[in-house]
């Protein structure tokens, strides 16, 4: 039986945020087909960290820095390794080339990391982001990474097309494969609440998330006070799992501004409201929120940030401006006309249903992990950069952690 073995940043949280999603819809491909799984980390677990075990998935607690996990790795022999985010790849990859280097190395990239973090340091300087803003020590660590694996997986069109033509990433080893849902079908339409049964505007995001916090705060100063000035009966309702007490102070009921918390059920609660507003300012990756507003028939409206590499042709289910008049004005339309409002839920379907259909997605990206695993060699010769890269990059982080896990025995 073919084995994976996923090593996890944290354990997954899909109530939480859009990464645990993800992780979970990739466990379910692996599942599909005949996978056995490993799920190990040296996170401690949260009250709401998915049940693996329901998966009959094995769960494994490991340590940083220390042997044991080069006795694991020898004895599990995994068809594939997939490292949740390129810090764990940095941690454990040295340790499975050196003990299992058979298995395929994979990286989820989730977003690209240096990517927001430039946009977010360009925004906070108040500069206008260029190209030359991504040249940094975090774009060396991140690509680095890539570079040591056999394949990274690429959430963004957008991501793709900078490493390709702004870093000159090799195409082979990287490849694009975005949330994985479920198409939408006219029963799954027919259980939608209508226009007229809906109400308020609402937000969602995880507030550990620094763009999450950033746009709420957007809402709440530049946004809120005229668009409730235009639609004084309606609420903003805020909903994001660890919001902290800066995001929490922001409630204000005589404003009609809530903060309300953790939402169990993102689509769940999604359904209940007329419009999502996402002001976005900085960030990268696919937004599992426009996603989760797609999948609940909820308009939404954001920026140029917000729907990157989401959008074709302008379609989108709602608006997408980056002027905060522009951005009110189409808030009120949505809020206001039922029909355009039914038109841009129909937008909503369709951007989905051809572009985030598991079905697209699934046979192909478990056939390219064959086709990796019957000519290792190969593509691991074709990519020699990397293997330079992981001889000299793995040297100085393997004896970084040597020197570490011997002063920790030190210290018992």
């Amino acid at each position: 039986m073919k084995r994976l073995l996923i090593i996890g940043q944290v354990w997954p949280e899909p109530t939480s945020s859009a990464a645990g999603t993800r992780m979970i819809q990739l466990i379910d491909c692996f599942l599909k087909n005949d996978y056995k799984i490993y799920f190990a980390s040296a996170a401690s677990k949260s009250d709401f960290s998915f049940d693996l075990k329901s998966k009959n998935i094995d769960e494994i607690s490991i340590r940083l820095n220390d042997e044991s996990f080069d006795q694991f790795i020898e004895e599990l022999k995994p068809t594939v390794v997939m490292f949740d985010r390129f810090m764990t790849e940095e941690q454990y990859s040295w340790r499975v080339s050196e003990n299992y280097p058979n298995a395929i190395k994979i990286l989820d990239t989730e977003d690209l990391h240096f990517l927001r973090n430039a946009r977010q340091n360009a925004f906070k300087k108040q500069l206008c982001f260029t190209e030359d803003l991504l040249y940094t020590d975090l774009a060396k660590r991140e690509i680095a990474s890539i570079l040591r694996c056999d394949l990274s997986l690429i959430i963004s069109k957008e991501e793709i097309q900078i490493l390709t033509e702004k870093f000159n990433i090799n195409k082979d080893i990287l490849y694009y494969i975005p949330f994985l849902e479920n198409e939408i079908k006219n029963e799954d339409i027919k259980n939608w609440k209508d226009f007229d049964e809906r109400k308020d505007f609402m937000f969602i995001g995880n507030f550990i998330h620094e763009p999450n916090y950033n746009c709420v705060l957007h809402l709440k100063t530049k946004i809120w006070p005229t668009l409730r000035k235009k639609l004084p009966k309606a609420e903003m309702h805020v909903y994001g799992a660890y919001a902290s007490q800066k995001v929490l102070q922001l409630n204000n009921p005589k404003e009609n501004f809530y903060i309300k918390g953790r939402a169990n059920d993102a689509k769940e609660t999604m359904c209940n409201y007329k419009v999502l507003l996402a002001p976005l300012q900085f960030g990268a990756g696919i937004k599992g929120k426009f996603i989760d507003a797609m999948l609940s028939g909820t308009p939404s409206v954001t920026t140029t940030i917000g729907a990157e590499s989401m959008s074709e042709n302008g379609e989108w289910n709602g608006y997408i401006t980056d002027e905060a008049s522009a951005f009110i004005e189409k808030a009120v339309l949505l809020y206001e006309n039922g029909e355009i409002w039914k038109t841009k839920q129909k937008e909503g379907v369709n951007i989905l249903n051809k572009n985030y259909n598991k079905e697209l997605f699934e046979l192909k990206f478990l056939n390219k992990i064959n086709s990796i695993q019957n000519n290792l060699i190969q593509h691991r010769n074709s990519n020699f950069l990397g293997q330079i890269l992981q001889y000299n990059t793995n040297q100085g982080t393997k004896y970084m952690s040597l020197w570490i896990e011997e002063k920790n025995k030190n210290l018992l």
